[in-house]
């Protein structure tokens, strides 16, 4: 699945500990070590994982239902992330399912939905009771029928509504061996956009209507069904639906036939061929009105992509992505895609950016849709990029599935990694790897700084924490790391252990260690050893570097490694680890070649890089590859600054090294001053990307500076910046140009606009009002015109602007507009966009975003501040829409990471003590520490930047 992470884009603990829990334990045997061993790469159930743990004695038999408080205190050894003491136990496996044959019938009228399910099982140990998940079904009946026909109704059904699980008790032990549990029972055809839930859309007729969908994972398909909702518990599912025949109908599997109800006009039942072997959360079935275009993979797969009524060529290019992606991944991993078809569908109420269900990947429109007219190319980019992602786990997810979702983060941290892969194959003209590291490197470094980050695994136990761990640490590090591996290791020793690691476990789950393991084998190099400190450690390091000349006339690189802090604090003794650092070296001479490669495995390393000539310049960091910040001397950072006005390096070895030295600033290693002049060496950039990230780090600084009488200095410092490669691009296309050059023209169009540079407001209020006339901005553009237009406008302006966000049937351009009104800067029209925000012209899975896009206008702190207020204000309609789930841990960390004051970091922290948010706990932490991340910053450096700017 992919989330919707960081600004422009989700704990109790399972019954096992990670390894890295059990290595900083003391006094274990070391038979009771080899026991867990064991138990993490086995299939064992979490009674039997318990059982084995307390008979070697590696926990007390009091330990045995998982009392987190106890775990939190052995692993806040290694790792001080604050975790949930709620008590977790996992389903018995004295009962497991086969197959499930499901019939729904979904009632469009009342929302509500009538279920049959006959499972077949089997019957493990002697026991009169079946537990299973169930959340707001209500049971009509249960009958268990033996292998030889016999049934037998249940005595009683106990729903526990508070962990979501269902108790059968019949009157008598179930025989061992199979048999088949029928259940029929009724459901909510729901709005929380999880589970089997409704989702309104308007027909062209204009009239409002209703398709029925569904999302699952985590652990939501116990709202459609009575399941063993857990990832190993796999089975096979035969689906059928009875709905309207004038309706499209769709499941994982092809329709074998579709038969008219018996005594109805206009049902009928749509019976779909049989699952291979999944995961509960991988399935889907989906009910509405949708067109279609179709195409084959050279393989012979059907792929169609589903769309709104009378939008079907808006799915042309994702289409045409798909027929390239699929092969690449057959050819990648040498294992075909294993079902007749794919289907990609574009549902409008949709809370994530994709999920991955087997055959039926869902989407929300703006992640699949594409109007070659009205979308821009970094909308097809993102298109490509979610399509590549959610097609990689058809392999890597759902062949292969995790063995609990501890281990979630590295299906999503792989797929976040290969989607690149993928896309670079397809669309080699995006520059897509430079993409990545701002969307997924320069993302996980900055939250990974804060104390309140945490390792990539960490163990999860209830479902409902996944949300919160599953965040740009789990996504954009967990990508980070791999592309961080696939590098040290190499491409075929890669895909060799790929293909090996799905073959070994296919139709299975598998843990972590498992991947390492075939990796290793693969490549012979030690990948356990090095990745298992990634993985296990939160944080990353700071190189710092140094050099001298030797009495040879040999240049010797000094480097030292630290955990590296956004606050500066100087780590503890228990918290600054040690990491095996694969580090790559390029001078001058070798560029764009690697000079010397090392792994840094020790607190201090030298090395030597033989005789340079004087003029050399040294940089670590290829490709901006290695998870870790670079600190140059002075000397050596001078020299590196002189190479970046020249363009001579890679865009991303330019990126990465403004996003260092931005990083050490706001840490205290570096003056902001400094940073300021570094920067300026930038004005001759051309790169979209580069500027993309150059520019969110000056706006985080903005937003600081927010907090002084001289931010508008600052202001004028970036539009001086950028004021040469907008003369060079201009507001028009230039004959020959690339699609990145127009995406780079709108990117600092927009940023001129929203800091207040005259000449580029002036120019688009007249596109904007030539646009309402009839004479259409390019699509590229408009984000940059809208913005700007509204810098200094009346509340007329933002009138029109909502009036043709509220007519767009667009929903890439309703967005562009939606966070376009961010831009405003009165107090009265701030509130009025506020209130657009929650209204019903805007969906409840977007509302979110435009509150963000709001909180994020570094023009002015009214913005900020009068966001936090209306969140407060409207804090019981927020949380009753999104109190579970990644939205509602986005919003609380976006809303206040930004403040910078001692009474900002009070308030906050009181609003939430009086108004706790389990689901956001940690997001919530983070922006608080961000609060005081700022405001030693501005502490530190206010008046030195003061004088910079006025000099």
């Amino acid at each position: 699945m992919l989330k919707l992470l960081g600004s422009n884009k989700v704990l109790s603990f399972r019954n096992l500990l990670s390894k890295s829990v059990i290595q900083k334990t003391k006094n274990y045997s070391r038979s009771s070590i080899q026991s867990y061993k064991i138990l993490t790469n086995s299939r064992l159930g979490s009674i039997e994982r318990s059982q084995v743990l307390v008979r070697d004695n590696v926990f007390p038999k009091s330990n045995l239902i998982c009392k987190s408080l106890n775990f939190r205190n052995i692993y806040s050894e290694k790792n001080s992330s604050k975790m949930s003491t709620t008590e977790f136990v996992r389903l018995p496996k004295s009962v497991l399912p086969v197959n499930y044959a499901l019939e729904l019938e979904p009632d469009f009228k009342n929302f509500t939905f009538n279920g049959q399910v006959v499972i077949d099982v089997k019957v493990n140990s002697e026991t009169n009771t079946v537990l299973l998940n169930s959340a707001e079904l209500s049971f009509k009946e249960a009958v268990f029928e033996t292998s030889n026909g016999t049934k037998m109704t249940s005595s009683s059904v106990k729903l526990d509504d508070q962990n979501e699980l269902g108790t059968i008790t019949f009157p008598q032990a179930l025989p061992l061996g199979t048999g088949r549990l029928h259940i029929s029972y009724t459901g909510i055809l729901n709005d929380k956009l999880k589970g089997f839930y409704r989702s309104k859309y308007v027909h062209p007729s204009g009239e409002e209507r209703y398709a029925a969908t569904t999302q699952f994972e985590a652990a939501d398909a116990r709202r459609a069904l009575p399941c063993w909702d857990e990832p190993a518990l796999k089975a096979t599912f035969d689906v059928t639906i009875i709905a309207e025949e004038n309706k499209t109908v769709l499941s994982n599997m092809p329709l074998l036939d579709a038969n008219r109800v018996e005594g109805s006009q206009n049902l009928k039942r749509f019976r779909f061929d049989r699952t291979p072997i999944m995961s509960t959360y991988l399935l889907a079935f989906v009910v509405g009105e949708y067109d279609y275009i179709e195409d084959k993979d050279r393989n012979g797969v059907l792929i169609r992509v589903y769309t709104p009524l009378g939008k079907q060529e808006l799915g042309r290019f994702a289409l045409e992505v798909a027929v390239k992606t699929l092969p690449f991944y057959t050819d990648y991993f040498r294992i075909s895609y294993p079902l007749p078809k794919l289907d990609l569908i574009a549902i409008a109420d949709f809370a994530a950016g994709a999920m991955e269900n087997w055959g039926l990947v869902t989407y929300r429109e703006t992640a699949l849709l594409v109007d070659p007219k009205n979308s821009s190319l970094m909308s097809k980019q993102t298109v490509a990029i979610v399509v590549g992602h959610e097609l990689a786990h058809q392999w890597f997810g759902n062949i292969v599935t995790m063995e609990w979702w501890t281990h979630l983060w590295l299906n999503e941290g792989f797929a976040s990694w290969i989607e690149y892969l993928c896309v670079d194959h397809c669309l080699p003209e995006l520059d897509i790897w430079t993409h990545f590291v701002n969307s997924d490197y320069c993302r996980a470094l900055e939250l990974d700084s804060l104390k309140n980050s945490h390792p990539i695994e960490v163990p999860v136990g209830p479902p409902s924490e996944v949300d919160e761990i599953f965040d740009a640490i789990s996504y954009s590090k967990g990508a980070t790391a791999i592309r961080m591996l696939h590098s040290y290791i190499g491409d075929d020793a890669f895909r060799t252990g790929l293909h090996n690691y799905l073959e070994k476990f296919k139709y299975r789950n598998a843990v972590t260690e498992d991947l390492w393991e075939a990796l290793t084998e693969a490549s012979k190099k030690p990948v356990n050893e090095l990745m298992q400190l990634w993985t296990s450690q939160t944080g990353y390091p700071y190189i710092n570097i140094s050099h001298l000349v030797n009495s040879n006339g040999e240049t010797v690189l000094k480097l030292s490694q630290e955990r590296f802090f956004s606050n500066g604090a100087k780590p503890a003794e228990q918290e600054n680890f040690l990491w095996k650092v694969p580090i790559t070296i390029v001078t001058k001479s070798s560029y764009p070649n690697i000079h010397k490669e090392i792994v840094l495995e020790n607190r201090t390393d030298e090395v030597n890089l033989g005789v340079l000539a004087s003029d050399e310049w040294i940089k670590l960091n290829k490709n901006t590859i290695g998870i870790y910040r670079s600190n140059y001397s002075p000397e050596l950072l001078l020299k590196l600054s002189n190479v970046i006005r020249e363009q001579t390096l890679h865009p991303t070895d330019r990126l990465g090294l403004q996003s260092d030295v931005f990083a050490l600033s706001q840490a205290g290693l570096l003056s902001a001053a400094d940073v300021l002049k570094f920067l300026e060496g930038y004005s001759t950039e051309e790169n979209v990307t580069v500027w993309r990230d150059l520019i969110s780090n000056l706006m985080s600084l903005s937003h600081t500076l927010l907090n002084t009488d001289f931010q508008p200095q600052f202001q004028a410092f970036v539009v001086k910046l950028l004021k040469p490669i907008s003369k060079k691009l201009g507001w028009d296309p230039i004959p020959g140009e690339s699609g990145l050059q127009g995406m780079c023209r709108a990117t600092v169009l927009r940023t001129l606009g929203i800091n207040g540079d005259r000449e580029t407001i002036d120019e688009a209020k007249r596109r904007l009002e030539a646009h309402f006339n009839g004479k259409l901005v390019p699509a590229d553009l408009r984000s940059a015109v809208y913005s700007s237009a509204l810098y200094d406008s009346q509340e007329a302006l933002l009138d029109r602007l909502i009036d043709l966000h509220n007519r767009s049937d667009l929903q890439e351009e309703k967005m562009r507009i939606a966070t376009s009104l961010g831009s405003v800067r009165s107090e009265t029209l701030i509130k009025k966009v506020l209130n657009f925000a929650l209204s019903p012209s805007v969906r409840s899975q977007d509302s979110v975003t435009v509150i963000c896009a709001v909180c994020s206008n570094t023009s002015t702190k009214l913005s900020s501040d009068l966001t936090w207020q209306f969140v407060k204000e409207n804090w019981n309609t927020i949380y009753e829409r999104y109190s579970s789930g990644f939205l509602i841990t986005r919003l609380c960390k976006t809303v206040t990471e930004n403040f910078a004051t001692q009474k900002d970091y009070q308030d906050v922290q009181a609003f939430f003590k009086a108004h706790p948010v389990p689901a956001a706990q940690r997001s919530i932490q983070q922006g608080l520490e961000s609060i005081q991340v700022n405001q030693a910053w501005l502490e530190r450096d206010e008046q030195k930047l003061k004088n910079f700017l006025s000099a």
